[in-house]
Formats: structure tokens, C-alpha cells, sequence
């Protein structure tokens, strides 16, 4: 059930992600349908197609690298590097539009194909076409999910620090768990992290992760909330170690934001097991303090790898029943290698779901921030972030998989898609070529020199930039796909035995 689980997953991936990239191209191709643009083919990925069929003088076609697509058209600036042609491209002549009726036709007594010259406005309207479809079907992502609603609960949106590490930066400024932060160098914060979960508060730039990536300088001033008086510290930035094959680590402080400690999976004759402990328990203290996060058993846990192994007294709720217990960590026959351990094998996460309703023009506006905000970081002069954290169409598949996995995944694949479509529309539209941005560009040249740029010219900055495209998208893949097998290595399931009670 579980293989079949994970081949529908991929099918709703697959089908959902070429939606988008359709949906795009359609664009094109109307157009150029519209203003009577000779059509060779309408492709889904680049490169060499390996499949491929003619219907009605256009070649339909799926390309090898999966990622984008395109419209091939030969009247405008082509991209056979992209288009996956081989060989010396077919020659065409091209003749002003009066000597031919719009969509001219192939002269059949030469054995050049005669096609008529195109406007700079056709081809702006057809360049532009494509990111104006994607923001279509932004909006109509966006009212669905207006009428559908996207699940949300307290963790999405809460700014409470759940956990900070005793040895880091958030801890050495005096920050604790239970403290609410406010501001990070001045700008208000709503929630801990911008993620395609989706809370009330979804933008980018007013989540407490995102302002400590991108502050500035050695210290980052947090003002926060203890026992109802604000308080500030000044936390010193940490980067974690990375090795060659890893992203560039970006700023942290070591925190992690407040969710309830619910135990969702005890192992076997381990001492949750014994204790009573079972699914749906909380664990409410540990030692007689609050705890604000499950990460606060599992550093007791790891506090004790290299130490002695103290007993630990908790209080748990067992539906309306609290009761305190002290259970002693014992290691697990399997793996031998392991630490003192609880035999709490999972932590549940929070199910008291509601749903929201934002409004379209709401979520659009987000979606809009946010991209404007990745963008502003990028180029930023002393922004860390740089386009190694940029992810491409390994990461948005990751992405698309995990939602679909989720509970009420098709309300957060669809709330995702919104933000996934305002991207698509806007990077496109940057000026650079082998974009639509950069035919729009190209185009208004024209019209300013009243002459197109030379073919043999445009040939070459066209080839240039598809060449760093494909390296570029084969650079952030290469990042993806290991964060993706890093992930799934470190979350894989390992059995943990405890020796049996007699």
C-alpha cells in the first residue's frame, strides 16, 4: 500500500507541475496563434524530445530535461540549444508583412521557406503572453482556494521560541523557551517561518527566520516578550559547518519555534512504554519547568550519551487526566550504537486544524512579496543569500511531494501554486534572454532602432544565455537533489529494540 501510496503521490506531482508549465506555453501559443506566427513546435521540458507527434503543422513534443518549456517560433529569436535541435538549423527567409497575408505560408517553388517579417509588438505580445497566463492561473488557484480554505493552526503563526540551544547564540543573549518575539532589528515579525504549510500570516519578509537571514552586522537586536514586559538581547550570528557538495549555510541563532510535545509513537518495552505513555499523550514539564517544545526531551536525551543517566520527572496529560511520572533512559539493544533513550520513537504534530479563507487579491499581494523579497536579498550588496539558495524544479517537485503527503495536502498544493505561479510570471518576465523578459527587451531595442538586432548577433547572446540557463539549472539541481537525499537518509526509519521486562 505504501509503494502504491508514494506512485500516486509522484503521478499528482508530475500531472500538477506540468499543468503550470503548460498552462505557460499555452500562452505563447495562442498568441502566436493570434497574431499569425508560423508554429514548429510546442514543447514541455527542454532538450532532445523523446516523444514527439505532428498535428496540424506543429510538432508536439516532450523534452529529456525536465524543466520549462517552450513555444518554437521561427520568425522570432530561437533557442536551438534548448529546443534540442541538432544539425544546421533550416533556413527561412523573411519578407515584410505586406507581401504576405498575416500567418504567410512557405513559398512552395523555392526550397527556402518564406515567412513574413514580424512586428515588435507581435512579439511582445507573444513573449508576454506566457507570464500573463501564469498569473491567470494564479488567481484562479487563488479563488479556489478562497472557496476551499487552507488549514492553519497555532504553530504556523506563532512567534513563541519553543527551544534554543543551550550552547548558542539565542541562549548567550538570554533569550529562553517561552519568550515571544516582536521584532528582529526593528521589523515587526508574525510568524516563525515562511512555509507552504500557510497561517494567517504567510508573507516572506515578516517571519522571524527570514529577518535573521537577512540582517546585517555581527549582532541581530531582538525584542521580545517575557512574563508581559518586552526585553531586548543581541544575538551574535552562527553558520553551521558545510562541506563542498552543501549550500552555503546562512544566518541562525539556534531556535526553534513552540509546538506541543505530543507523543505519537512509543517503541516496545522501552520506559515511555512502561510508564504508561502512549499515543496522543502530552508531555506538559520536564524537572518541574514548562517545556515548549518535544526538542526539549531529546536534548535530555542527548545530554546523557556522554554522562551520567539521571531520571527525568514529567508531567503528562492523557486526555483529561495529568499525572507525573520519572522514567530512567536505558540504551536500546539495537542499534548498539545508540543513546539513552526515552523510547519515544515519534512526535506528533498539532491536528487542531482550522481553515482560512484569504482573499485572492491577499494571497497574490503575498506571493508577490515574497518573490520581490528573494529577489531584493539576492542583489542586496551585503546580503548573504545568493543563487546557490535558489531552488529549481528538483525543489518545488520535494515541495509538491511533501504537501501532497500532508494532511489536507490537495488545500496546501493548491495554496502553494498560487505563490509557484506569481514566481513563474515575474521571472520570466526579468529582461534577460533566453526569458520572456529578454525577447520583451530585444523587441523594444527594435522599435528604438527601428531595425532588428542582426540574426547572427542575437544567435550568439541567445545561445550564451541558454548555455549558462541549462548549467544554471543543472547547478541549483545538483544542491536539491542533495538536500533531498540528506533529508531522506537522516529521516529513514531504523528499528530501535529495547530488551524485554521480565
Amino acid at each position: 500500500m505504501t509503494v502504491l501510496r508514494y506512485i500516486f503521490v509522484l503521478l499528482e506531482v508530475i500531472l500538477l507541475f506540468n499543468l503550470l508549465i503548460a498552462v505557460h506555453e499555452l500562452g505563447h501559443f495562442l498568441a502566436a496563434k493570434w497574431r499569425g506566427l508560423k508554429i514548429d513546435r510546442f514543447a514541455i521540458w527542454f532538450g532532445k524530445p523523446i516523444w514527439k507527434r505532428k498535428i496540424g503543422g506543429v510538432e508536439y513534443a516532450l523534452g529529456c530535461i525536465p524543466a520549462g518549456g517552450y513555444v518554437a517560433l521561427p520568425q522570432m529569436a530561437t533557442m536551438e540549444i534548448i529546443e534540442g535541435k541538432s544539425g544546421k538549423p533550416e533556413k527561412t527567409v523573411e519578407v515584410p508583412w505586406h507581401d504576405f497575408p498575416a500567418g504567410g505560408t512557405s513559398d512552395t517553388e523555392h526550397p527556402e521557406e518564406v515567412l513574413p517579417n514580424v512586428s515588435a509588438l507581435d512579439k511582445i505580445i507573444v513573449a508576454f503572453a506566457g507570464p500573463l497566463f501564469s498569473f491567470l492561473l494564479a488567481i484562479a488557484f487563488a479563488f479556489v482556494v478562497w472557496g476551499v480554505g487552507r488549514p492553519s493552526n497555532e504553530t504556523d503563526n506563532t512567534t513563541m521560541i519553543g527551544w534554543a540551544d543551550p550552547d548558542g547564540p539565542a541562549w548567550k543573549a538570554g533569550l529562553r523557551p517561552g519568550d515571544t518575539i516582536l521584532e528582529i532589528d526593528g521589523h515587526p515579525v508574525n510568524h516563525f517561518f515562511p512555509t507552504a504549510a500557510g497561517g494567517l500570516h504567510q508573507g516572506l519578509q515578516d517571519s522571524i527566520n527570514w529577518r535573521i537571514i537577512t540582517s546585517e552586522g555581527t549582532n541581530i537586536a531582538i525584542k521580545y516578550l517575557r512574563d508581559g514586559h518586552e526585553q531586548m538581547a543581541y544575538a551574535t550570528v552562527y553558520h553551521r559547518p558545510t562541506e563542498w557538495y552543501e549550500r552555503k549555510a546562512l544566518r541562525q541563532i539556534l531556535i526553534n519555534p513552540a509546538m506541543k510535545a505530543l507523543v505519537d509513537e512509543v517503541a516496545s518495552n522501552s520506559p515511555a512504554a512502561l510508564a504508561g505513555l502512549t499515543n496522543g499523550d502530552e508531555i506538559l514539564a520536564l524537572n518541574g519547568q514548562n517545556i515548549y517544545s518535544p526538542q526539549a526531551i531529546v536534548s535530555a536525551e542527548n545530554a546523557m550519551s556522554n554522562g551520567p543517566v539521571r531520571p527525568l520527572a514529567l508531567t503528562i496529560r492523557h486526555g483529561n487526566e495529568t499525572f507525573d511520572r520519572t522514567l530512567l533512559a536505558i540504551r536500546p539493544v539495537q542499534p548498539t550504537n545508540s543513546n539513552p533513550s526515552l523510547g519515544i520513537l515519534a512526535w506528533g504534530e498539532e491536528t487542531n486544524f482550522m481553515l482560512v479563507h484569504p482573499r485572492p487579491l491577499d494571497q497574490i499581494q503575498a506571493s508577490v512579496g515574497q518573490i520581490y523579497g528573494t529577489l531584493h536579498a539576492l542583489f542586496a550588496h551585503k546580503s548573504e543569500i545568493g543563487v546557490q539558495q535558489l531552488g529549481g524544479a528538483v525543489m518545488i517537485i520535494r515541495v509538491y511531494s511533501n504537501l501532497f503527503e500532508s494532511d489536507d495536502g490537495w488545500r496546501r498544493v493548491l495554496w502553494f501554486s498560487v505563490i509557484l505561479n506569481v514566481n513563474l510570471a515575474l521571472i520570466n518576465l526579468l529582461p534577460l534572454p533566453v526569458l520572456d523578459g529578454g525577447h520583451i527587451l530585444l523587441s523594444l531595442l527594435e522599435v528604438v532602432r527601428r531595425r532588428p538586432v542582426s540574426a547572427k548577433l542575437l544567435n550568439s547572446i541567445q545561445t550564451s544565455f541558454a548555455v549558462l540557463l541549462i548549467g544554471f539549472m543543472v547547478y541549483i539541481a545538483f544542491f536539491d537533489t542533495g538536500d533531498w537525499v540528506r533529508s531522506a537518509r537522516d529521516n529513514r526509519d531504523v528499528p530501535i529494540v529495547f530488551a524485554t521486562h521480565r
